[in-house]
């Protein structure tokens, strides 16, 4: 059975920059200060108008492509991860299919484009399902995307700041591929708990409502705004955040055999950094081996794992032959934690 490394990285986020003190003069009643010491987060990335997810997943997926050193066409399949597609459907999937060109041409190849809908986690639920279709034979190599457009759907103002101030925009991809050598994914493992769906939530596409947007009498929709943007408890996020996270990287290093102390780079889902400073505390990690990047990005959900994973290779930070660690959290409530021999 072959094993599947991640044999290229690549991101992508949009050039214009949204600080604190932005957010401030868009309307929004906090400060940088207040910012900060909550989340970690200095600034964010806003996609300009007319952007779409798969338009930032495009040059994130070329760049992990060329690092692979393959071509779009030597893909079999692709697995992207988002919560804020285009439309309600179809997927982003199959938008980035087109725009990679895969269906242009003369001898078109109209590889298999999956979604992945598990918002914070979905990087590692991606991985779960790439990994082990090329560990089953089933793949040679996978394309696996994580990318948010937050921007067009957050509400920048002062009834929506405990949410707006968090998110960001951006794009990250991996190719998964089968090796015959002896390292790449050692494990994923996953959980969810369906018990707090409604406590991180946005339910503008609340399909149980008939009609599930309400309609005036010419036809045209409106929505309530705690139905149209994201609704967060952030206490219990928090709590249980920080308690998943420490629980699924142990659960990996039990599983495995591994011993925290031997793993070299520790990947958390940028949410806020107050929690995987948490994290890091609880488990034990020295500051060196945490990697963060939530100051110049926010919260950029499916995004965050494979952005930190790109940034820090070419940084020169994560190296050939190292032992590495991931773990997300996120609205579902969903989880998962992922080892890696890269």
């Amino acid at each position: 059975m072959p094993n599947a490394i991640i044999t290229g990285t690549g991101f992508h986020v949009p050039p214009r920059i949204v600080t604190n003190d932005d957010l401030v003069k868009l309307g929004v009643d906090t400060t940088h200060e207040w910012i900060v010491q909550r989340t970690g987060i200095e600034q964010r990335r806003f996609a300009a108008d007319g952007v779409g997810t798969a338009d930032l997943a495009l040059p994130a997926a070329r760049d992990a492509l060329e690092r692979a050193r393959i071509t779009a066409r030597d893909l079999d399949l692709i697995v992207f991860a988002t919560l804020s597609p285009e439309m309600a459907f179809p997927g982003s999937g199959v938008l980035l299919q087109q725009k990679l060109g895969l269906c242009d041409g003369d001898d078109p190849k109209f590889v298999g484009a999956l979604d992945v809908r598990n918002q914070c986690s979905g990087f590692l639920y991606g991985l779960k399902v790439a990994a082990s279709l090329v560990q089953a034979g089933g793949a040679r190599h996978v394309l696996l995307v994580g990318a948010e457009t937050h921007s067009a759907a957050i509400d920048v103002s002062t009834r929506g700041r405990t949410v707006s101030s968090l998110f960001g925009d951006g794009a990250g991809a991996v190719v998964v591929s089968a090796t015959d050598e002896d390292r790449g994914v050692r494990g994923t493992w996953l959980g969810a708990d369906g018990r707090f769906a409604e406590t991180l939530c946005q339910k503008v596409w609340d399909i149980r409502k008939k009609p599930f947007i309400p309609v005036d009498a010419n036809g045209v929709g409106q929505v309530d705004p705690e139905h149209m943007f994201a609704q967060m408890d952030g206490r219990t996020v928090f709590k249980h955040a920080v308690e998943k996270m420490c629980l699924s990287i142990m659960q990996a290093c039990w599983a495995t055999g591994t011993d925290p102390k031997k793993i070299d780079l520790f990947f958390f889902h940028q949410a806020n950094m107050r929690i995987n400073q948490f994290v890091a505390k609880q488990l034990e990690l020295p500051d060196e081996k945490v990697v963060h990047n939530i100051q110049r990005y926010g919260n950029t959900t499916a995004a965050t794992i494979p952005i930190l994973l790109a940034e820090a290779e070419r940084e020169g930070r994560l190296r050939r032959g190292m032992k590495i660690a991931m773990a997300a959290f996120g609205s579902g409530f969903t989880w998962g934690s992922a080892l890696v021999d890269w």
